[in-house]
């Protein structure tokens, strides 16, 4: 069975690993280009790549797969692609549209009940639950209790092709997007390769996803890490979590912007504005929100890195009845 590979963050590379180390043959990697990252700007490649160079084997980055938006490259990619003579095609957060033209590529995998299986796809929700790009994040944020992985076959649609395998975990109440991540990292890894040894067999069954309970993931967008403490404070604890590591929950405070890593609600509602700061102490940032309180307990300012409240408050102290506001930066010309 022959293996192209098309995948950028760690999640995937995960994924990858798994594969080669099971045996699998791995022809050609696909990867987003290499990106700019740290106070130089220096380009690095995605954490896919690194391992495929590591590993030995031969990777393309095209800027996209679409002839009509990246032309040539697209072109040269596409042209790669048939000369790997892939049997499959693997996808685990590549971060770039696969055209239909791409998924008919691969000769396929013995025939699931849905075609020939000629492109994978490991997802990290339980499908139709959380169609789209931030799967993880948006479970987390809307309290689900439990998240899982689902190997799909892929089609035109987003996310919308029918299943293959599917495995459950529970959402645990410290979880954040990158500890969540993490754990369906290794399950989904788990998942491919058994996908991939059943699908030689031609003993997957696959099962066309129901339309009821679909919901759609939309991207996180920094704008969303502005929390309006005017809401639950359950809800926002959640957003805390659900925003690690990426865009980081943000308040204002004087000026300075405060990202909050940990939090949690506590259900009595503080009698004060939403955004006064009601509580500092070693137990938390106590703050007032519409309903409840939220107990911020990690937090980090401008320039330096993460600490626990206690080490926070000894270095810039925040009185009792100071008032944090959760606005974007546009509201008031700060950056």
């Amino acid at each position: 069975m022959r293996i192209v590979f098309a995948g950028t963050p760690e999640f995937a590379a995960v994924a990858l690993a798994a594969i080669v180390d099971a045996g699998l043959e791995v022809v050609l990697v696909l990867s987003q280009p290499d990106r700019p990252a740290g106070r130089g700007l220096k380009l690095v490649p995605s954490p896919v790549r690194q391992l495929a160079a590591a590993r030995g084997i031969e990777v393309a980055t095209p800027p996209s797969l679409s002839l009509g938006k990246a032309g040539q490259a697209a072109a040269a990619a596409h042209e790669q692609l048939r000369a790997a003579r892939p049997d499959v095609l693997v996808v685990a957060a590549y971060g770039l549209i696969v055209p239909q033209a791409v998924l008919d590529l691969p000769r396929g995998l013995a025939d699931a009940g849905c075609g020939r299986l000629t492109a994978l796809n490991i997802h990290g929700s339980l499908l139709p639950r959380w169609r789209g790009a931030a799967p993880v994040a948006r479970a987390i944020e809307a309290g689900d209790a439990t998240t899982g992985i689902t190997i799909m076959q892929m089609d035109a649609g987003l996310d919308t092709g029918p299943m293959l395998l599917a495995e459950s975990t529970p959402i645990l109440e410290r979880d954040s997007t990158a500890s969540l991540t993490a754990r369906l990292a290794s399950l989904g890894a788990r998942l491919i390769v058994a996908a991939l040894r059943e699908g030689e067999a031609g003993r997957l069954k696959a099962v066309p996803q129901p339309s009821a309970g679909a919901t759609y993931a939309h991207k996180l967008d920094k704008r969303e890490a502005w929390l309006d403490f005017a809401l639950d404070a359950a809800l926002l604890a959640r957003r805390v979590r659900a925003f690690d590591p990426f865009p980081g929950a943000c308040a204002r405070r004087a000026g300075t912007t405060l990202k909050f890593w940990r939090a949690h609600a506590v259900a009595r509602r503080a009698e004060a504005p939403a955004g006064t700061v009601v509580g500092a102490s070693a137990d938390g940032l106590h703050i007032a929100c519409g309903a409840g309180t939220l107990a911020v307990t990690e937090l980090q300012r401008p320039g330096s890195r993460r600490m626990s409240v206690a080490e926070f408050l000894s270095g810039m102290p925040i009185a009792v009845g100071e008032v944090l506001a959760g606005r974007l930066p546009e509201a008031d010309g700060a950056g």
